[in-house]
């Protein structure tokens, strides 16, 4: 630190009540870390120069990484209310702008103005706190526990749509760098997909090893400069002959395929590894380009593919069955099922033949007052421009899915000719991309594509990040 820089940081401890050369004193609340960090917020918001900000910045982070989440709340909440937008100021410029556009001037200036009163003060000093070095992964982590704590405090929402708007600038597609993981990678970035994997969780480096390892299975991820080996989203891709139905093959040991021999490519496993860039729009781009990599790689793929959860469909079902006796009778059924040992004994036939009409109608025609199809997978990959392809069940006896779903997954198909075309009439006209049996097991009259409001999805339709399991 320079000397100035020095004397600036001593002056706001002095004013914070301590130096920062005094020595602890037990039960001395001015050595506090929150204190130290509402100091350096201070400097960075008012005196520290642009040398001195990198080390002001760092001081702030140091103080955070030091805070329990009481203090997280506390640093959180002051924060949220300290650097605010000024209703007042916000007022005055408008009326400015208003005047400006009266006289006839056009009020380019003043529209500037605006803006600049418009955007709170919050994101300045974020943005101030990213001078410090590996500061934008520790901003990432802060808003990670901002998500959590906001659940029980949503005063703290508006700083969180500033870390949203600020992170979607930080971690747009042109910074984004997509790279095969491999069993040789360093063990750092296999823990990140270990803790990472939310959809099909892995008890360790074996299961891993062999989502990395054979020739027939490939991980994909998302990398960006200031992160470095930290995986942003992951892709597990299995290589298989024909459509899958049911998970098991795909993450239990088995023979290898030759990629040679394959004819579709199985997005089986979609995860965000970084909790703080929830929201953060590149799901799509790493399907998308996972899609064009693999494509060149192996040309006599046939087709792409996921084979994704159903998370809400037990909670609907569950409402449903309620209002129609015909689903009572299903829900029933599908209890009974899960109370066995193997939920699909040979005769389960019938409850199949009755179950996939059920969860067609379900990912194709229920939809939320807006227009969008209710189950948030769904919304995310037709909002990608794929089509809804085939419902299977049970395709996954995990606990988890069968709490989720009864065990149902559904395979939604990319067909890279049409992708464009289908993510437009999904934003455009909420038509929801329907093809193969699961077309098939709707009732004639309702396999016309369905329509709804024009207005834009504000994740799916922009390719959003998945939601967690797709």
């Amino acid at each position: 630190m320079e000397p100035q820089d020095g004397r600036l940081l001593t002056e706001q401890f002095r004013n914070a009540g301590s130096r920062p050369d005094d020595p602890p004193v037990a039960g001395d609340l001015r050595h506090r870390p929150l204190d130290r960090l509402s100091a350096a917020c201070e400097m960075l918001m008012g005196h520290a120069g642009e040398a001195s900000m990198r080390t002001v910045a760092a001081d702030a982070l140091a103080a955070y990484g030091e805070l329990d989440d009481q203090g997280k709340r506390e640093f959180f909440t002051r924060i949220t209310s300290a650097y605010d937008a000024s209703p007042d100021r916000i007022r005055s410029a408008f009326h400015r702008w208003e005047a400006a556009r009266s006289r006839g001037s056009g009020g380019e200036e003043e529209l500037v103005q605006l803006f600049d009163e418009v955007e709170p003060p919050r994101q300045l000093l974020l943005r101030r706190m990213n001078h410090a070095p590996g500061a934008t992964l520790t901003l990432v982590g802060m808003r990670a526990d901002l998500r959590r704590l906001m659940r029980s405090d949503p005063r703290l929402r508006p700083l969180d749509h500033d870390f949203h708007h600020l992170l979607t600038s930080w971690f747009n597609r042109g910074f984004l760098r997509m790279s095969e993981v491999g069993w040789e990678a360093p063990e750092e970035l296999h823990q990140y997909l270990l803790r990472g994997e939310k959809v099909h969780p892995m008890a360790g480096r074996a299961e891993l090893r062999r989502r990395l390892q054979p020739e027939d299975r490939r991980v994909y991820a998302f990398f960006h400069p200031a992160t470095g080996d930290v995986p942003l989203i992951f892709v597990e891709v299995a290589l298989v002959r024909g459509m899958p139905d049911s998970i098991a093959p795909l993450l239990e040991p088995g023979p290898v395929l030759d990629p040679a021999h394959a004819d579709t490519a199985a997005l089986y496993s979609i995860n965000n590894a970084l909790e703080g860039l929830a929201g953060v729009s590149f799901g799509s781009f790493l399907i998308k380009q996972v899609i064009e990599d693999v494509g060149e790689q192996l040309p006599q793929l046939r087709q792409f593919a996921t084979l994704s959860p159903v998370p809400g469909f037990r909670r609907w079902l569950t409402e449903q069955a309620g209002r129609e006796a015909e689903l009572r009778t299903l829900l029933a059924e599908l209890e009974a099922a899960g109370r066995r040992a193997d939920p699909a004994p040979p005769d389960a036939g019938g409850t199949r033949s009755r179950l996939l009409p059920v969860l067609a109608r379900y990912i194709a025609l229920e939809r939320h007052e807006d227009g969008r199809p209710l189950d948030p997978v769904a919304r995310f990959h037709l909002g990608n421009g794929a089509a809804a392809w085939q419902a299977n069940w049970p395709a996954n006896n995990a606990p988890e899915a069968w709490r989720q779903s009864f065990g149902a997954m559904v395979n939604y198909r990319y067909e890279p000719e049409q992708v464009e075309q289908r993510h437009e009439d999904f934003v455009r006209h909420r038509t929801v991309a329907l093809g193969g049996p699961l077309r098939a097991a709707l009732p004639h009259h309702a396999r016309s594509p369905a329509a709804g409001t024009d207005a834009a999805d504000d994740s799916a339709a922009k390719g959003g990040s998945p939601p967690p399991g797709s």
